[in-house]
C-alpha cells in the first residue's frame, strides 16, 4: 500500500456505527429470519438455527440495509432481501463445511459433526429455497437476477477452488479470481441489491457494487492471513484450520514462491499430500512470516479496502457513508 493509502487509512475500524444506524432494522431481519426458518421437519430449524444464532456480525445483511439506506430508501423493500442475502450466506457455510470437512464454523461444532453431511447440505438447500421466496416477494426483477447471478458465481467459485486444492502452482490472478468468486462476489451482490431495491441511479449502484467487492476481497485476505496470525476466539474457527485441509491460500502461495527449491520438499509433503505433522503447522508459519507473505497479504487487504472507500465519494457525507467507510476500515483492522 502506497503512503497516499496508508495516511488514508486509520490505524483500526470499527462495525458498531453501522450496527446501531441499523439496530431496527436488523431487529426485523432477525424476525424474518425466525418466521422462514420454521418447518414441520424439525432438523431443518434445528440446524439452520444452530448456525445463524452462533451470530456472526450479520455483515452481508447489513450491507444490503446500508446500501439501501445510503442510496435514499425510507421503505422497508430491503429488509426481504437481507434476509435472502443471510440465508444464501448461511446456505454456502453449510455446504463449504461439509466439503472442507472442517470442525469449528463461528466458534461452534459444525452443523455437518452433529446432524450429519447429508442434513447439512439438504438445509442448506432449503435455505437457498427460502431466500429465492423471499426474493420473489421483494418484488424486484432485477434485485432477484442480482442475488441469482451471484448464487451461481458462488458456486462456480467453489468448483474452481475444489479442482485447484492442494495446488502448489496456483498463481495469485487464479486464487483472486477464487475468491473474488466465493467470497466478494455476495458482498457486491448484497450492496448492488440494497441499492437497487432504493431505486439508485445507475452510478450509485455501480459504485456500492464496488465498495461491496473490494470490501469482499479484503475481507477475504485478512481472513488468509489471521489463519496464520490469529486464535479460534477471533476466527471462529482453529487456527491453522486452511493449512491443515492443504488449502492454498495467499499466504501460503508467497511463502512457497519466496521460499525457493530448499523448502520444496516441506510445501510438497505438508500441502501437496497432506502428509503433516504436529510441528509443521508452527514451521509453515514461521516461513510465511519469515518470507513477508503475511504482510504482503495484508498489504494487498488493506488496497482493497482503501478502494472500497473511493468507491462511496459518489455519495454524500453522511452518517451511513461513514459507518461503511468504518467497516472497510475494519475489514484489515482485524489483524492487529
Amino acid at each position: 500500500m502506497d503512503a497516499a493509502k496508508a495516511a488514508a487509512a486509520p490505524v483500526r475500524g470499527s462495525v458498531t456505527m453501522l450496527v446501531a444506524l441499523a439496530k431496527a432494522d436488523m431487529a426485523e431481519v432477525d424476525r424474518l429470519i425466525g418466521l422462514r426458518l420454521q418447518s414441520p421437519v424439525s432438523v431443518i430449524p434445528a440446524l439452520a438455527d444452530h448456525l445463524i444464532a452462533a451470530g456472526g456480525k450479520r455483515l452481508r445483511p447489513l450491507l444490503t440495509v446500508a446500501a439501501a439506506r445510503l442510496a435514499g430508501a425510507s421503505g422497508d423493500n430491503c429488509l426481504k432481501l437481507a434476509t435472502a442475502v443471510e440465508f444464501i450466506h448461511t446456505a454456502t457455510l453449510l455446504h463449504d463445511d461439509v466439503v472442507d470437512g472442517s470442525k469449528l464454523r463461528r466458534g461452534k461444532v459444525a452443523a455437518h459433526l452433529i446432524w450429519g453431511g447429508a442434513s447439512s447440505v439438504l438445509v442448506g438447500d432449503f435455505l437457498f429455497a427460502r431466500a429465492f421466496e423471499l426474493m420473489v416477494e421483494a418484488g424486484s426483477i432485477r434485485a432477484l437476477d442480482i442475488l441469482a447471478k451471484a448464487s451461481s458465481v458462488i458456486a462456480e467459485g467453489e468448483v474452481l477452488q475444489l479442482t485447484r486444492a492442494h495446488d502448489l502452482n496456483l498463481d495469485q490472478a487464479t486464487y483472486l479470481e477464487i475468491i473474488k468468486a466465493k467470497t466478494a462476489e455476495l458482498f457486491a451482490a448484497s450492496a448492488e441489491a440494497g441499492a437497487v431495491s432504493a431505486g439508485a441511479p445507475e452510478p450509485k449502484v455501480a459504485a456500492l457494487r464496488s465498495y461491496g467487492l473490494n470490501l469482499g476481497l479484503a475481507f477475504q485476505l485478512t481472513d488468509d492471513a489471521l489463519d496464520y496470525s490469529g486464535v479460534a476466539e477471533t476466527l471462529g474457527k482453529n487456527a491453522g484450520d486452511d493449512f491443515r485441509e492443504g488449502k492454498a491460500t495467499l499466504p501460503l502461495l508467497l511463502a512457497i514462491a519466496r521460499s525457493g527449491p530448499r523448502e520444496a520438499a516441506f510445501w510438497e509433503r505438508a500441502i501437496g499430500r497432506r502428509e503433516q505433522t504436529e510441528p509443521d503447522f508452527r514451521r509453515a508459519r514461521e516461513l510465511i512470516v519469515g518470507a513477508g507473505a503475511l504482510q504482503a497479504t495484508l498489504d494487498l487487504a488493506a488496497d482493497y479496502a482503501w478502494t472500497a472507500k473511493a468507491a462511496l465519494s459518489i455519495f454524500p457525507s453522511n452518517d451511513w457513508r461513514v459507518a461503511l467507510e468504518n467497516l472497510a476500515d475494519f475489514a484489515v483492522s482485524r489483524s492487529a
